[in-house]
């Protein structure tokens, strides 16, 4: 099991910028993957960012080039920087975990998931 914890959410005016920060606690050796997904109003959930142990990256089309993950070599914290930020930024946050582990006999691979934080801007 992972425990995820989120935080930097809050209101913030088109044009500004939020850092939030993601600890994971629990059995986090297996971790392979970090990344955070929004879900906006009404709308299905999407990638934001993700960076994997060996340090590759991935960002969402929407957001490249304004947000960047980071984190050291253990990825725990992992923080997402959100500069120039726009009102169709506007979401709730996740913080996910891809974790290789043990599930009875079977190696598999479980995306955990934090509570969320809100990110909201105003134009």
């Amino acid at each position: 099991q992972v425990h995820l914890v989120e935080s930097g959410g809050g209101l913030v005016q088109a044009g500004g910028s939020l850092r939030l920060s993601c600890s994971a606690s629990g059995v986090i050796s297996g971790i392979t993957t970090m990344g955070w997904y929004r879900q906006p109003p009404e709308k299905q959930r999407e990638l934001v960012a993700a960076i994997t142990t060996s340090g590759t990256l991935e960002y969402g089309d929407s957001v490249k080039g304004r947000f960047t993950i980071s984190g050291d070599s253990s990825k725990n914290p992992v923080y997402l920087q959100m500069n120039s930020l726009k009102p169709e930024d506007t979401a709730v946050y996740y913080c996910a975990a891809d974790v290789t582990e043990y599930v009875g006999w079977r190696l598999t691979t479980t995306r955990y998931w934090g509570q969320g934080t809100q990110v909201t801007v105003s134009s």
